[in-house]
């Protein structure tokens, strides 16, 4: 097996980044596990956090901490405006052409129900088709089952070839006058397959078509423009992308939103409330009942400042030389079959080992300080395509090095000669 040259530096012809220096800004990274140094490969489950968005989180509930929007004091007025100010900043993150068109939520779960039960119920009736693929994470199957149960409609799924790669002509042609949203992740979760967005919501868009994106794996790792993509909605999580867990976003497009119910009633989300009737604000605030996660958003605007300080070009040349030196390295390990081959993939890595369980090869690696994703990854349906029951999955962020490719892969050899025994 062939080990890497690099001591903790990035490759220059990668990026002009220095990953010791990087690394530093983690301070879990510094653990030890059982004696090991710890290696952290389950960023698409949620990523670690660097110090500033920590310092943000802390700063915030010990200097700023307030109600918003309907306070008349100093700290609800400064709280409600950094909170503002991160729905611009998440907006500019997303090139979004409007602030408003940003709506917080929990997460990329809550966004895609939230749509779901709203504009889902606006547009989808009995004998319609909701579209969706074969990559589905369960967040984006689920929520989509449910309106088509209760409206009387039914789910097409799009298939897949064996290497993870989405048909795009199968695509097209099951694009039908009875279609009325398509439901995509833009990045597999489970395997890494990179989706076609763009050209798929052209597609859509040519029948009059809204679609709907998860950008849970993409948000984190790549750029995201909504008006280059030109999705009618995008949904999104902070806790995959360094920031806090509990935040999230979803953008629509205004011509959208303004026709759409409230997806939950109470207060902030109203314009006034008697017996009788009830008014709502406009989006965004009609769709925020309740307090909401205000320490959340405005930390996920530091995580999204970390982000841009790094470089979502940087981010992603220095990840894919990442997974193509592991995919290299893993495939020399006797036994090791790779799930998911699509020659457009973000940093994930999915694998079975001879016929040892996942959860089995996670906790060998467990015993060296590793930490890997083990099983189906909410993604039933896919892993059924593959033939298997679950997957152990290694799925790298900046932080990561070759180093630690190395680390896994050694222990992964270990596993081999264990089971030979």
């Amino acid at each position: 097996m062939t080990q890497s040259s690099q001591t903790t530096a990035f490759d220059s012809q990668e990026t002009s980044l220095d990953v010791v220096t990087l690394r530093a800004r983690f301070p879990i990274l510094a653990k030890r596990i059982r004696g090991n140094p710890f290696v952290y490969f389950d960023n698409a489950a949620t990523t670690q956090k660097p110090q500033s968005v920590i310092d943000a989180l802390n700063r915030y509930y010990t200097d700023q901490n307030a109600n918003i929007h309907r306070g008349i004091h100093y700290l609800s007025e400064q709280a409600t405006e950094i909170y503002e100010e991160a729905r611009r900043r998440a907006a500019r993150f997303i090139n979004a052409p409007s602030e408003r068109q940003v709506i917080f939520v929990r997460g990329t779960t809550e966004g895609i129900n939230l749509i779901a039960q709203t504009f889902g119920r606006q547009k989808v009736n009995s004998g319609d088709e909701i579209l969706i693929s074969t990559l589905e994470h369960h967040s984006n199957i689920v929520p989509w089952q449910l309106l088509a149960e209760e409206r009387g409609a039914s789910i097409k799924v799009i298939p897949i070839d064996d290497r993870g790669v989405l048909d795009f002509d199968a695509y097209v042609k099951m694009l039908n006058d009875r279609t009325r949203i398509v439901a995509l992740s833009h990045v597999s979760n489970a395997i890494g397959t990179v989706v076609p967005i763009a050209e798929m919501c052209k597609e859509a868009h040519r029948k009059g078509i809204p679609v709907v994106v998860d950008g849970a794996q993409s948000a984190p790792h790549m750029k995201v423009d909504m008006q280059a993509l030109d999705c009618d909605f995008f949904v999104f999580s902070g806790h995959k992308m360094f920031g806090p867990t509990g935040i999230g976003i979803v953008y629509g497009k205004d011509k959208w939103l303004c026709d759409m119910p409230p997806y939950e009633g109470g207060g902030g989300m109203i314009q006034s409330v008697t017996f009788e009737k009830t008014t709502f604000l406009d989006y965004p605030g009609r769709f925020e009942a309740g307090t909401p996660n205000i320490a959340g958003a405005i930390v996920l605007a530091t995580a999204m400042d970390f982000i841009e300080s790094v470089g979502l070009d940087n981010i992603a040349a220095y990840e894919n030389g990442l997974l193509d030196y592991a995919t290299e390295i893993f495939s020399q390990i006797d036994g090791l079959r790779i799930i998911g081959t699509a020659p457009d993939k973000a940093a994930v890595l999915s694998f079975i080992l001879n016929d040892v369980h996942p959860h089995d090869i996670s906790t060998f690696l467990d015993q060296d300080g590793i930490a890997i994703r083990a099983g189906h990854h909410c993604a039933q349906p896919l892993m059924k395509r593959f033939g298997v029951t679950g997957t152990a999955r290694a799925s790298f962020s900046i932080y990561n090095t070759k180093e630690e490719i190395d680390l896994v892969a050694e222990s992964l050899q270990k596993i081999v000669n264990f089971f030979k025994r």
